[in-house]
Order: C-alpha cells, then sequence, then structure tokens
C-alpha cells in the first residue's frame, strides 16, 4: 500500500515554535496533548487575551474558557480541564546540554574535596544514565572501600545467558561516559551472593587470591533475585522502561521487537529495561450465584425492551404546536435549519409539509427561532416519538426516545470492590442484544444488523451516587438511549450495534483502555451526559407517574 506523506512548517512564533504545548485531561486523569492545528488555535487566542475561543471553526464542538482553564463540550456541556506548558521547540532534537547541566560538576562548582564513589556496575550506571539525562551535578553515596584484587584472568562466560524472571529483561548498550573507566561491564557479573557465599568471598579479598564468581557458580534463585534487584535499581534510577507483550512467551515476534528498541536506545548510549506490560482486567474473580445480591430501592434485576410503541393520532403539526409561539414579526437573523433569512420563505427542499414555508415560531423554553416549515420537516425525519430538541441549544421538549433494538439488562451486586472504591461493594449491569432486522426507524429498514461484544459487561460503585446513576440508566433503557444502530467508530463496521454517547466502564481491575477505575470525575461526567438526553431526577418521578 502507498500512501502519500506530507511535510509541515510552523512558523517560529507559532505555539509548536515556542514550545508550548495544550493538553485536555482524559477520564483516566492523564494528559492528552491536542492537535497541533489546534493548539496553534488555542495558542493564538490565549496570546490575544481573549477570555474564550470557539473551536467549531477548525470542526470541533467545543469551547476553550481561559478564565477556569476548562474544554467544555458545547453539546453535552461536559467539563474538561486543560493546561498549557512548555516543552523543547518544534522538531524535537536532541543536542549538547548546556554547560550548567553538564557531568561531571566543574571543579570550581566543588568547595568540598571529591569523595571517592562507588565503582561498581550498578553505581556506574546510574551515575551515567543521569549524566546522559542532563540531571545535573548528583552523585551517588559512596560504598565503603572494597580492597583492591590484584588482576586475574576473566572466567569465560556461559553459552546460556541468565535466565531473567517472568516478565523482566534488559538491554544495556555502551555508554560514552564509561569509556575512561576501562570500558562498559555488564551488570549481571556482579551478582547479588548468599550469607554464607558473601563471607567466603570477604575472606579470599582479604587475603588477596580471590575472584569474582562467574554467572555459572549461580544457581537459578540467585539468578533471578539478581535479575529483579537490576531491574528495580534501573527504574529507580530513571531507565525507561519498555513494555513488552509475550517477553516470556514462545512467540519471538514481541521479543524480537524489544530487541530492536533496546538496539536503538542502546545506540543513543542509554540503558532500558524490559517489562512486562500491566495486565488488562476486564472481569471480576468468579462469583457464585450464591454471592449475587439483588439491589437495595430498585425491583426486579432485569429489563427488556421491545419494538418501539409507536404513539399515534397526533400529526406533526400538532406535536409542535405545544412547544411553539408563532412571531409575527421574525428577527433579522438566519434560520439555523435552512440557513435561509427568518424573514424569508424557508429554504428546505425536501419533502414539503402541509405548512406555509414563511411562517416563523419560537420554543417556548429556550427562544430559538425556526421557520415552521423546517422543525416540521425536522421532525419528520427524526424519531417521532413526540418529542422535539432544539437544534440550536439542544434543549429537549417532550420525553425523548431512542432507536435501540430490543435487548435485555441485567443488574446486581458482586462483592468485589473497584479500584478508587474500596469502601463499597460493585454493581454489575449486563446487557444483551442479539442481532436483528433494522426495522423503521432505523438506518436501514429492512437490513439486517450485528451485534458485537454482547454480552457486554459494565459496573458502577454501590454508592449512593452510583445506585442514582444505575436508576437513570434504568430509565434510558427504557427509552431506548443506551444503544443504537450505527457505524462502529473502533472497527468501522456498519449497520451494527454501537454505544449512544453514554459512557460506561466495561473495565473491572484497571484503567488501560480509558473504561475504567480510578476514575474520580466518571460518575459527575455520566450524570451530565444522562441530562444532555434529557434524563435527571425528574424522570425518575416522571416514570413512576
Amino acid at each position: 500500500t502507498i500512501r502519500p506523506v506530507r511535510r509541515s512548517y510552523y512558523d517560529p512564533s507559532s505555539a509548536p515554535g515556542k514550545g508550548v504545548i495544550w493538553e485536555w485531561e482524559n477520564d483516566s486523569g492523564t494528559w492528552t496533548p491536542y492537535d497541533m492545528d489546534v493548539g496553534i488555535t488555542i495558542q493564538h487566542a490565549y496570546e490575544k487575551q481573549h477570555p474564550w475561543v470557539d473551536l467549531s471553526a477548525i470542526g470541533f464542538c467545543y469551547v476553550i474558557d481561559f478564565a477556569t482553564m476548562g474544554q467544555i463540550n458545547r453539546q453535552t456541556q461536559r467539563k474538561r480541564r486543560i493546561r498549557r506548558r512548555l516543552d523543547m521547540v518544534y522538531p524535537l532534537v536532541s543536542g549538547t546540554l548546556p554547560k550548567s547541566q553538564s557531568w561531571p560538576a566543574s571543579p570550581g562548582a566543588v568547595l568540598a574535596p571529591p569523595v571517592p564513589t562507588c565503582t561498581c556496575p550498578q553505581c556506574l550506571l546510574v551515575m551515567s544514565v543521569k549524566a546522559t539525562a542532563g540531571l545535573g551535578n548528583t552523585t551517588l553515596q559512596p560504598r565503603k572501600a572494597t580492597p583492591v584484587l590484584p588482576a586475574t584472568p576473566k572466567p569465560p562466560l556461559p553459552t546460556a545467558g541468565p535466565k531473567a524472571p517472568d516478565g523482566v529483561a534488559m538491554v544495556r548498550g555502551s555508554l560514552k561516559p564509561l569509556a575512561a573507566q576501562g570500558g562498559w561491564r555488564q551488570a549481571a557479573s556482579t551478582p547479588a551472593l548468599s550469607s554464607a557465599s558473601a563471607s567466603g568471598s570477604s575472606s579470599s579479598m582479604g587475603s588477596g587470591k580471590g575472584s569474582r564468581p562467574s554467572l555459572g557458580t549461580l544457581n537459578h534463585s540467585h539468578l533471578q533475585r539478581l535479575a529483579i534487584a537490576q531491574s528495580r535499581v534501573l527504574i529507580a534510577s530513571g531507565v525507561p522502561t519498555v513494555p513488552v507483550k509475550n517477553l516470556t512467551g514462545s512467540s519471538p515476534v514481541n521479543p524480537a521487537l524489544a530487541g530492536i528498541t533496546g538496539i536503538l536506545m542502546s545506540a543513543a548510549g542509554l540503558p532500558v529495561c524490559l517489562t512486562r506490560p500491566p495486565k488488562l482486567v476486564l472481569h471480576p474473580p468468579p462469583i457464585s450465584k450464591s454471592e449475587i445480591q439483588s439491589i437495595p430501592g430498585i425491583s426486579h434485576s432485569c429489563r427488556k425492551t421491545t419494538k418501539k410503541q409507536a404513539k399515534k393520532g397526533k400529526t406533526p403539526e400538532e406535536v409542535l404546536k405545544k412547544y411553539l409561539q408563532k412571531v409575527r414579526h421574525p428577527p433579522d437573523e438566519d434560520c439555523t435549519i435552512c440557513m435561509e433569512r427568518l424573514s424569508a420563505p424557508s429554504g428546505y427542499k425536501g419533502p414539503q409539509p402541509a405548512i406555509k414555508p414563511d411562517l416563523v415560531g419560537k420554543l417556548v423554553k429556550c427562544s430559538h427561532v425556526f421557520h415552521l416549515h423546517c422543525l416540521v420537516a425536522m421532525y419528520n425525519n427524526g424519531n417521532k416519538d413526540g418529542s422535539l430538541q432544539c437544534p440550536t441549544c439542544k434543549t429537549i421538549y417532550g420525553v425523548k426516545t431512542g432507536t435501540q433494538p430490543p435487548g435485555k439488562m441485567e443488574y446486581h451486586i458482586i462483592p468485589h470492590a473497584l479500584p478508587g472504591h474500596a469502601d463499597c461493594k460493585t454493581i454489575r449491569i449486563i446487557y444483551n442484544i442479539p442481532p436483528g432486522v433494522q426495522g423503521p426507524e432505523h438506518p436501514n429498514p429492512g437490513k439486517s444488523f450485528t451485534a458485537r461484544g454482547f454480552p457486554r459487561h459494565c459496573y458502577l460503585p454501590d454508592s449512593e451516587k452510583g445506585r442514582k446513576v444505575l436508576k437513570l440508566l434504568l430509565v434510558a433503557w427504557d427509552r431506548r438511549l443506551i444503544f443504537a444502530i450505527g457505524t462502529s467508530s473502533t472497527t468501522g463496521e456498519s449497520d451494527t450495534v454501537i454505544w449512544n454517547e453514554i459512557h460506561h466502564k466495561t473495565e473491572f481491575g484497571s484503567n488501560l483502555t480509558g473504561h475504567g477505575y480510578p476514575d474520580i470525575n466518571y460518575l459527575d461526567n455520566v450524570l451530565a451526559e444522562l441530562a444532555a438526553q434529557g434524563i435527571t431526577e425528574e424522570s425518575l418521578a416522571q416514570e413512576k407517574d
């Protein structure tokens, strides 16, 4: 496959030219940088001292508020934190370190006499890494002086190297700062000995006849302890860790890629520690039926949805009459549906409703004004459920329902705690929707649809707010708003069941994908998403009625 590439130039006065990076806080609490063009737009408004900037001009429905350093979704009103930080000027290049950060320290900067430092490979490695990373005049605390050994022939290394413990391997390259000290020696040649062998070694050292044992003299447990200790020293000293899948498995592919990574980093004079990546925990430990409990205050433990219950007897004109006031003298502005002036007839060119194209109406709650002709056409192209949503501010009139296909929702309490919610148990929700045929309210009526990944397991903390979210999710389920039929954003498959803008947590014991815990803002965010669908605490009272 051949794809075109391009090179972009950024002006030195722009955000990347100054090393300015704008970032937003994601659901897992970490920071994600904006795309380069978005960052440039934000920085330009920031330098002009604007109080806010609307990103809709570049295709994003967000408003950046500099007063609160927040990003606001114009549709859902969800707010995220943003931040501005300084980094290296674009492009990111490496060069010689400034003299003030060079290593070792200049003689004039140290007043006290130099203290002899430890020359074992572990300490040399730490010092070299800090020197390469430019950590300033940092030195290690000296160990006890070790008697100098006479030169002895280097024992031959075994043909098979030591086996690292599960999930840990190490790759190191030659480091230039060590050249003056006789070249690089593998840290693995400094084993952690047992107490017996250590005492024997010290006595031989005192007599000047002993030599350091080779790796061939160590058993498997000693080698494991040695490798673990070395990896801890590497990580603690700032050596970058590279997560590698299948590090000790049978397939050589991933370890080979890890080896290439190690070679590239070693070529730059950096050691690297290969580790196994964190484990994805999607589901809790096995649970017996006797451990599953019903949720207090919520009747039953299962809900089913069937086909859409059509509301008959009301024409679009009758529905809209409840939510509109006629406007005799339209304001001098555009109708945001057809983009024609309100003082002119509607520009809608589709099937013509039985209403005059020049009539104008105002929605009673939000006071936005549209052509009645356009509103009727918009209603006819929607779900026709008796509700209306303002296309400008998303205010909902009536009870909004969706097009979720038939399925089942189960919910109960399991005796395990979520990360970040150790003080309570967990509510587990299980959604199950089978594949089927699309109805008249779906994108392609009569065509079959798929349902991938079902049953889907989701989790909430069994707290007061967690139960409140569950009750509102039950309302959303009854109104068919949790799922829809469309095109998957992850696989690109069309005519399949997808989530419908109400986020769920599908990871139980981790948060590697951003869909797990801990996430201190999740419950508040999902309440805001439910409110954007017209589901609030008032909805609970309506359902009871």
